[in-house]
Order: structure tokens, then sequence, then C-alpha cells
């Protein structure tokens, strides 16, 4: 019986290890790949990166040979390194540094060392690498910035980073990736697919030649040509204009969608993130506190619209039939309500409608139409609802969609946010009756305001804003030709329009000076209330200028929105640089040059320089130091802001 239990056991270990050798070899064991031979080394080829044009066939970027120093640790041996060294210009400590990061990352896979020689440091090395085993030069291509605009748009490249490379197999340590603007938007279709050479060592870990002949060697894909929306020459102009200022250009052509300019100031000449100073030059510029050039204004500045949204509150109040074109107001000079509070008006005195009540920005008249919105209906907060919905379909308060990776969405408050505000307070119009002026709790980006606008233009619909024009060889997404519609019906918006254009064409109009001759121009101006936090207080400073518009009155060409910050008023800076953004696009030249003249020749320096106390500042290099209330006593005695500028 015993013998008999030994003999089961011993059949049965047996057969449980036959068993398992058969699944292993059968079932789970994996064919064999060459890939996976540690016998051949792999060559990358990085294919031609796309090249980049403006909607007129303007080239912008294209492509400059590199040549980066490769390293595959295992295979280094014994060297000069102060030859070396003097040869890559770099330091012993640089070396080590250089060599154990690409150790760290793998001793057998090849790792960047030096990258992005130029062609003289290529040309001296070339000859000596024979002496330095383990190191190998490889050639790719860099981007070649034919313009010295637009480097919010374009973008850069940069090598990847361990999260980049985590998410994305097909990059490997040292590859160069789109970092910024539609380098990073069509990154896959600019960047090709890369080609492999496989190379046969033998067991001495020497080359002797091509696997296979070359027969499994993959030949690289360039990358697609793109052309984007972006007009080169208007693009040129808004940077001109917005130069010694700090704020953003978003222009859009209606019609498509497509962004005609996007302007970020200040910019930079996106060729310094070029080559073997861009480390050192992006540095330079992410440290720049003041004007934060590597932050694109037209996308990310979130601000209160001010007077260019009374626009929407026209409409709303339109579409909700608590008023029509013949309603009246009667202005004080201020608006009355909740007993001893008011909210003042510059417009003066008199009866306001619609026309001159948008011509004029009257607040009181806009004041009465949001209380009457939100009156209309018993439950605020689900007023509250219906008049956030209304807005929210002109593209506010949520990302646009558009083809570019950053932005913020703002803010339209609905019946919710307030009850959340005031959970033990029965709130009403009243309470928040700013919103009425573009104030409160609204908070835009100057691209939706730009889309805002394109709406209007368009009596009640938008397309979905983007930087792209056309792909080589395949089409755009179709979410960029699909028309959105506002909640708004088509015959509101003659009257909104004609208020718009009178803003410009009636001799009280708030841009009655900016008008352009055989141009009709239908534009707003707005005032941006400016808060910081200084010594834990909100304390105010100087506005921000804003100004909306799109030309002409019918089959709009272009829509557009400006942001000047510590700009003062909306006529003032922003309008001005508005009406001629408009003329350089539709006529090509500029007859205003009047205003040219005066945006050209003031600085908003001293503002973005001047501290919140009375302690001394400089306002240019020559005028030497004063106090801020001295600046303002010279501002009043010396600056020609007209009455209508203050509107």
């Amino acid at each position: 019986m015993r013998k008999l239990l030994l003999l089961s056991i011993i059949v049965l270990v047996g057969l449980t290890f036959i068993a398992r050798l058969f699944y292993l070899q059968v079932y789970t064991s994996k064919t064999y790949d060459f890939k996976d031979d540690n016998a051949i080394r792999k060559v990358f080829y990085y294919p031609k990166r796309g090249y980049v044009y403006d909607r007129n066939g303007k080239l912008l970027v294209a492509n400059q040979p590199s040549y980066d120093v490769m390293v595959i640790p295992r295979e280094v041996e014994s060297l000069d390194t102060l030859e070396f060294c003097s040869l890559l210009k770099i330091t012993k400590e640089d070396f080590i540094k250089k060599y154990d990061r690409a150790y760290t990352y793998s001793p057998r896979l090849p790792s960047p060392f030096v990258p992005q020689l130029s062609k003289k440091d290529y040309a001296v090395l070339q000859e000596k690498m024979w002496k330095y085993k383990g190191f190998y030069i490889q050639k790719r291509s860099l981007r070649d910035y034919q313009t010295t605009i637009g480097a919010n748009v374009l973008g850069y490249i940069a090598e990847v980073n361990q999260g980049e490379i985590d998410k994305d197999p097909y990059y490997q340590m040292g590859d160069l990736i789109g970092k910024q603007g539609i380098e990073t938007s069509y990154e896959k279709e600019l960047r090709g697919e890369k080609g492999i050479k496989y190379i046969q060592k033998d067991r001495f870990n020497r080359d002797i030649g091509p696997f296979q002949d070359g027969k499994e060697d993959i030949i690289p894909t360039p990358g697609k040509d793109i052309t984007v929306s972006i007009d080169a020459e208007l693009q040129a102009y808004g940077e001109l204009l917005m130069q010694n200022k700090v704020g953003g250009i978003v222009a859009i052509e209606p019609s498509s969608g497509e962004i005609l300019s996007l302007v970020s100031a200040p910019s930079y000449n996106p060729n310094l993130l070029v080559g073997r100073e861009r480390s050192r030059n992006y540095t330079k510029l992410y440290n720049d506190s003041i004007h934060l050039p590597l932050i694109d204004k037209g996308l990310l500045r979130m601000h209160e619209p001010g007077s260019p949204f009374k626009a929407l509150v026209a409409l709303t109040a339109l579409q909700e039939n608590v008023v029509d074109e013949r309603f009246t107001v009667r202005c004080t000079g201020a608006y009355n309500y909740g007993g001893r509070r008011s909210m003042g008006c510059h417009c003066g005195t008199g009866t306001r409608n619609i026309f001159n009540g948008i011509s004029e920005s009257c607040n009181s008249y806009f004041a009465t139409l949001y209380r009457k919105t939100i009156d209309k209906y018993d439950d605020a907060s689900h007023a509250m609802d219906v008049w956030s919905s209304h807005i929210k379909s002109f593209g506010l308060g949520d990302y646009l969609g558009y083809d570019l990776t950053i932005g913020k969405k703002g803010n339209i408050p609905d019946g919710a946010y307030y009850d959340r505000m005031y959970p033990d307070f029965r709130w009403r119009a009243t309470t928040n009756i700013s919103n009425s002026i573009g104030q409160g709790e609204v908070l835009v980006t100057p691209i939706q305001l730009a889309n805002m606008m394109a709406a209007i233009a368009n009596r009640g619909y938008y397309y979905t804003p983007h930087i792209i024009k056309s792909i080589e060889g395949q089409p755009i997404d179709k979410k960029y030709t699909t028309k959105h519609e506002t909640t708004i019906d088509k015959q509101h918006f003659e009257p909104v329009i004609q208020g718009l254009f009178d803003v410009y064409d009636k001799p009280d109009g708030t841009a009655h000076f900016l008008q352009v001759p055989d141009i009709e121009i239908c534009g707003k101006t707005g005032t941006a209330e400016n808060f910081t936090i200084i010594d834990g207080v909100k304390t105010q400073l100087t506005d921000h200028s804003i100004f909306v518009a799109f030309a002409p009155k019918e089959n709009p060409k272009i829509a557009l929105a400006i942001l000047v910050e510590n700009g003062y008023f909306g006529a003032r800076f922003a309008g001005r640089i508005a009406s001629l953004m408009i003329e350089k696009y539709l006529k090509g030249n500029i007859t205003r040059t009047d205003l040219e003249r005066w945006v050209m020749s003031y600085t908003l320096e001293h503002e973005y320089d001047k501290p919140t106390s009375g302690k001394p500042f400089k306002i240019n290099a020559n005028s030497g130091l004063m106090t801020v209330e001295e600046y303002e006593r010279r501002k009043k005695a010396e600056n020609d802001i007209t009455q209508t500028d203050l509107q």
C-alpha cells in the first residue's frame, strides 16, 4: 500500500511538471522577435517635421539641420575626457552629470548627451568621433522660424519629459515634442513617423552590418504641412500696435470661426527657443513676472467684460419679451435701487432706448433690462438659470473647444451659484445688479468676447474658433465646421447691431472719434475694473481698456476683442487699436494715421512699473524718479483725454 502511494505521488508530480512545460512551450511561449534581440542595435531616423504656412501661403516655420551627440553608456570605453569636453564645449562636471543621467535612463539604450550642435561644431567633431567608443552623432531637424511674430501661436519644440514618455511609447528620451501653440495641438500631424535602421552586432558587441541586408528597416514618414488661419501681416501689425503694452488681441472671421490674429503682448522672437540657448532663454522669459511673455493673454486673461456685455443683456431681455426696441428709460445720471443704493452712470441725463442706450453706454438702461428679466419669474434662482442659459449660448462660461491647448472657462453665474453664495438670504435681481453692466461675478476671456461678437455679427450663430485652416492630405475636424446656434431669435439682433453701429456713427457714440472712412463698424467700448490684494486688502488699480467690434455691418469679415491692461478706458487704447486692426485687414493700408501715431507714441510701461503706494518709481530711463501722486498730476496736465475717451 505504501509503495503504491509513493508511486502515485511520483507519477502525479511528473505529470504536473510535464503539463506545466507543455503549457509554457505551446501556449505562452513567444515567437522570436528580432526587435528584442540585444545583438541588434536600433538607429532612429527622424522625419522632416511638417512646415507651417499662414492663410495666404506665407511660410512661417521650416526646418534646419541639427546634430545630437548620443551615448550608449554600456559601450563607452576609456577616453581623453578633457579633449572630448573641449570639443563639446562643456566642463568635466557637465560630462559626469550627463553620463550619469544617461546611465540612469538605460545602460544599453542610446540617450542624448549633447543635443543640437551647430554645423561648425559638428564638422570639427565628426572627424574625431572614432576615438570615442559608445558615442555617435545623430542628425535631426530643428525648427527654423521664418518670422519673428506669433510666438504664442506657433509654439516651440523641446525634449520630452518622463511623463510624456510614459504617456506615449512613440517617444524616447531625447526626442523632441511640441510644447505650446500649434506645435502641441498638431504634434501628431507635424511630427511624422520615425524611421528605424537595424544594425547586427557580433559577440564582441561590434557592428557588422545591416540586419538581414536592411529588409526590416523602416523608412521615416515626413510630417504633414499645415496651413493656419492666421494672417501674418495682421498679426505683425497687431504686435506692433501692442508694443510697450500688456494685453491681447483676438480677431475671428465670423463666417468660418477661423482665428485671423491672436496677439499676446509682450511677445518674443520664436527663434529664441531654438538651439542650445533655448533653455537659458526660456528661463529668462519664465522669470519675467511683470510682463509674463509666456502667458497667452488672449486665451488666459480672465476679467470682467464691462460694457461690451451689455449687448447680451439687451438680447436676453428682448428674447424674454420683457422689453422691445421702443422701451425707454429716463436716466438721471444714476440708477437707484434697494433704498439708498445707486449705480452711477456716465452718459448724462435723458431718455434712453436700446439704440442710444448702447451707443452712449447707459448703465441705468441696462440695469433696468436686467432687473426686468430676472423679475419676470417668481423664483429668482430659476430666473438666473434662464438668464445664464441665454448668455452661455454665446460660448461664455465654458471652454470654447478651440484647437489650442490652453484656456480658461470664465464664469457666468446661475441660480445655484447665488444659492451657494447667499444660503441664508433671499437674494433677487438687485443683489447682483452689477451683472447688468458686465461686472459682479461675470468673468470672460478675450477670445470669448471675440467669439461673442462673431455670433452677434452672424445674427445668432458661431463656429468654434480654430487656428487650423488645412492639413496636407486630410480634412480638418468636423467640429470646426459645425454651426452653433444661440438661444436668441434672429429678429432680436437687428436693434442691438444698430446700437453697436451707433457707437461709431452717432455724435454721442462712445467711439465716434474712432470712425474709419468707408467702413461701417459696429463696436462697444468697455472698462474692466482691476483689483489686487495688497497686505491682505483688496485694492483697486488702474482699469483695463476693452473694446469689441465687427465689420462691415453687413456681411461681416472680421470680429475682434482687444484687451489692454491698465489702459484706462475702452476707447483710449483698445478702441484705437480695434479701428486700426479692422482697417488693416479690410483695406490693407491705414488712412487713420492719426490713430496710429497716437497708439505708437504712448506707452504704458509706467503703469506696469508703478507701485500701489506713494513710493518713488521710474517712468523711464531718462525721467528720473517720481511718486505716484506726482505722476497722476503730470498725467492730468499733459494728457488730452476727451469726454468721449472717458466713456
